[in-house]
């Protein structure tokens, strides 16, 4: 298979992400092992304190974890993240969670994700996921 069909049918399966579209949530691939995702925080992302609600910044943090450790067409499934809330955020803000491959090691894979508000920059959260990739592809690799 062709590099740019490869590369398309990998964005083609994690574009298909119910979750990701029941948030409203814009998911891009910038290259293997690192994604970006963004987001704009309604009424309904909010808890009793009036903020983003900590399980609408996780799933965004998850949503850029899953891309980035699958983008290579290789299944993987997280084994833990670990995530800091530093600043909260609200309606109307845009969020952008930014997933980058640290280390790729046999069927190990770690990451660090930070979410932050696109406009003022604030730090929102920041995690450390690990994946464990498994041995099937959903979009078969390159013959070498």
């Amino acid at each position: 298979m062709p590099d740019q069909t490869r590369k398309t049918a990998i964005d083609a399966h994690i574009q298909n992400d119910a979750f990701a579209h029941f948030l409203g949530a814009n998911v891009k691939i910038v290259a293997p092992g690192h994604s970006r995702v963004l987001l704009t925080v309604t009424e309904q992302m909010t808890n009793f304190h009036g903020i983003t609600h900590g399980g609408l910044v996780f799933a965004l943090g998850d949503l850029a974890f899953a891309a980035a450790s699958n983008s290579r067409g290789q299944m993987a499934v997280a084994l833990n993240v670990s995530i800091c809330f530093l600043n909260p955020s609200k309606v109307g803000d845009r969020l952008v969670a930014e997933a980058k491959e640290c280390h790729l090691g046999g069927r190990t894979g770690l990451y660090e994700i930070t979410v932050v508000e696109e406009n003022s920059g604030a730090l929102i959260a920041r995690s450390q996921d690990l994946v464990y990739r498994k041995k099937q592809w959903f979009v078969t690799p390159e013959d070498d």
